[in-house]
């Protein structure tokens, strides 16, 4: 994705699979969904589990979009909105096996299952790894956004699977909507981030667990979830801080 937030083109007979995961509580209970267009059909994917997180979703997601490929598709674009999932399967996944699924910690890596099984279906495919901005007006992750969010409330949906020419989810719109306005109700939105600025230092968090051990109990702390990327660079902005100066803390690396 370039500074402006538009992604490459994409091609309709492209192989394509949007992502998303949602938890209510972190943990509690989650769901996930996808989508997975191949040629000229389109399947729509879901799932829940009854106490898990926000990223075990979106692994879960991944996984299962990946397994739906048929099994001589090598080259996909996946779509996701998870950080720390692009960055898992990318850059530590490799880290990860190479030291018994461990972080440069020395702790056990989170969802270790789950990362085990990505390894093994990514072995053969050609992924291109494209991160979206979510709840910004993408119609591919806002349906799996709906899908996970409806399983994660433990209500049913009826999932699409069928001509692609019939299917109401335009999945050559990969850009997000830079009008998009925030809505004031945060709590009701899967968190992009969470900024904290201390010290004159702005560190973006995965989680709030992250962000608030490094917020409490410190004088003049500034801390914010943001749920879009529109959202966090108004917040940036409200703090005079550039995005390119903030840096990234994530617990499993």
């Amino acid at each position: 994705m370039n500074s402006s937030g538009i992604l490459p083109a994409m091609q309709k007979e492209a192989v394509v699979i949007f992502t998303d995961g949602a938890s209510r509580g972190n943990p509690g209970p989650g769901g996930w969904g996808a989508v997975v267009a191949v040629g000229d059909s389109v399947r729509e994917l879901g799932g829940r589990e009854d106490k898990t997180t926000n990223n075990r979703m979106e692994l879960m997601a991944i996984l299962e979009g990946l397994r739906a490929l048929p099994s001589d598709v090598v080259d996909v674009s996946l779509y996701t909105d998870s950080t720390y999932a692009m960055k898992g399967a990318t850059q530590w996944m490799k880290s990860w096996q190479r030291t018994h699924w461990q972080t440069k910690a020395g702790t056990p890596v989170s969802n270790r299952d789950i990362w085990e099984q990505i390894a093994d279906v990514l072995k053969g495919k050609k992924v291109t790894w494209n991160i979206v901005a979510g709840h910004a007006g993408i119609p591919g992750n806002e349906r799996c956004d709906v899908i996970a969010t409806t399983f994660a409330d433990n209500k049913t949906y009826a999932l699409y699977r069928g001509h692609r020419g019939d299917y109401d989810v335009d999945l050559e719109k990969v850009t997000y909507d830079k009008t998009e306005r925030v809505k004031k109700d945060r709590s009701k939105h899967k968190a992009y981030s969470y900024l904290s600025l201390l010290d004159g230092i702005t560190k973006r968090h995965e989680t709030w667990a992250s962000c608030e051990s490094r917020i409490k109990g410190a004088r003049g702390a500034k801390y914010r979830k943001s749920i879009s990327i529109n959202d966090e660079l108004e917040i940036l902005k409200d703090w005079g801080v550039e995005s390119r100066d903030v840096i990234d803390v994530y617990e499993d690396e």
